[in-house]
């Protein structure tokens, strides 16, 4: 006897097909919500805000402790303003937290730059200083070299007006009176 082939997708072993949502998935940017909840923290954080929120209040009170234009819904113990604020808490505190991490993954990321910033410039200051270094070696060696090139021209010169002066005596020892030079003079400067 023959089995008759089954289904694969009615097995028990099987896993069933995907389900499809009933809802549709709303697909939200991470930055725009993020870009969201830094406004509406930022917001929160403002003087506006709280001349805002506290008008609110007042004014919510009042229409409900005197019931002006008729309207009371919400009577003394304003339990449905305690909602309101306890509604307003719970979104503001992630909302709150998730601009938070933003900033702090910001500024981990300014740190990082800061730093090789910071390495970069260490080294170019030790290459220039070493640079500086070099060149007031060399601008003293080249002051020692000019000195000692003033030195010996002027020792150089000093030598050639020695010579000099005794070339110009040497000639007037040999003379015969008459401005010529003697004969042994003549020979001897040969």
């Amino acid at each position: 006897m023959a089995r008759a082939p089954r289904e694969e997708s009615n097995r028990l072993n099987t896993p069933g097909g995907g389900r499809q949502p009933v809802l549709p998935r709303i697909k939200i940017s991470g930055d725009a919500f993020g870009n969201f909840a830094e406004a509406f923290a930022r917001f929160m954080g403002t003087a506006r805000f709280l001349a805002y929120m506290t008008a609110f209040v007042v004014l919510w009170v009042i229409i409900n402790l005197v019931g002006l234009f008729g309207l009371r819904w919400d009577p003394y113990p304003f339990i449905l303003l305690n909602l309101f604020f306890s509604t307003q808490a719970s979104y503001a505190a992630p909302l709150i937290l998730l601009a938070q991490n933003r900033q702090e993954a910001r500024d981990r990321v300014q740190l990082e730059q800061d730093r090789r910033q910071a390495a970069q410039s260490r080294a170019d200051m030790d290459f220039l200083a070493r640079e500086i270094a070099s060149l007031r070696m060399s601008v003293g060696d080249l002051a020692t070299r000019d000195y000692l090139r003033t030195e010996l021209r002027t020792e150089l010169r000093s030598i050639l007006a020695e010579l000099d002066e005794d070339t110009d005596e040497e000639p007037r020892r040999h003379d015969d009176g008459q401005g010529r030079r003697s004969r042994s003079s003549r020979e001897s400067s040969r």
